[in-house]
């Protein structure tokens, strides 16, 4: 009799175990390994880089510095507001992605801070910025600055920008009109304010949304 109340413990342990993983599976956060990663073009820096000092501005007014990016999740494109294509492209996934984590994860949304960093500073006013990214969320910030003052931060995460005349001038004008070819990755700032990674074009939802959560809760 012994016997069978043990066997009978031990099964109704074992159900219970699995079980509990079952219902831990469910609510699990998905995750993502870094080859997963690396395949869907996200990458992620052995050792975080820590990034000095640079003077920038929101389209708030307030200061945009090494500080500014302590805290939360930075993820930064590098872009202007007459961008065609790559620009509105990416900020319009970035902002897919704000919204499916404030549906799943309100509290992981907060922590997810987007930014458009201007490389165009002759023709993006912060009134411009504000406007521009207001469009994909109310959240998003715009960050503009002098060329030398832009340069200290771009240089620190890899991105390069440069301004190319076109052969057209404008319409009745004598100014030639130009466009700004930039580097299209998005760069990712740790909470401790140090250049964590890097995603490739072309830009996913998904992809960023799954990565954004396995370094959250990695971290």
């Amino acid at each position: 009799m012994q016997s069978i109340r043990s066997t009978v413990g031990l099964c109704l342990v074992f159900i219970t175990i699995v079980l509990v993983m079952f219902v831990l599976s469910k609510f699990k956060t998905p995750e993502l390994s870094p080859d997963e990663m690396r395949a869907q073009g996200v990458f992620i820096l052995p050792t975080p880089r820590d990034i000095g000092p640079f003077e920038l501005i929101d389209h708030t007014g307030a200061e945009f510095n090494r500080q500014s990016l302590e805290g939360h999740w930075s993820f930064i494109f590098f872009g202007f507001t007459n961008c065609p294509d790559v620009c509105p492209t990416s900020l319009s996934v970035l902002g897919q992605v704000e919204n499916q984590l404030k549906r799943q994860d309100p509290e992981l949304a907060q922590n997810f801070k987007v930014r458009l960093v201007s490389v165009d500073p002759d023709a993006d006013t912060l009134e411009r910025l504000g406007q521009y990214v207001g469009a994909f969320s109310p959240n998003f910030l715009g960050v503009r600055g002098a060329r030398e003052d832009l340069v200290r931060f771009t240089d620190q995460v890899n991105v390069a920008f440069a301004k190319v005349p076109l052969r057209s001038p404008v319409a009745g004008s004598d100014e030639q009109s130009y466009t700004v070819d930039h580097t299209g990755n998005i760069v990712i700032i740790n909470p401790r304010g140090h250049y964590h990674g890097f995603i490739k074009l072309p830009h996913n939802s998904e992809t960023i949304r799954l990565s954004y959560q396995t370094l959250e809760a990695q971290f």
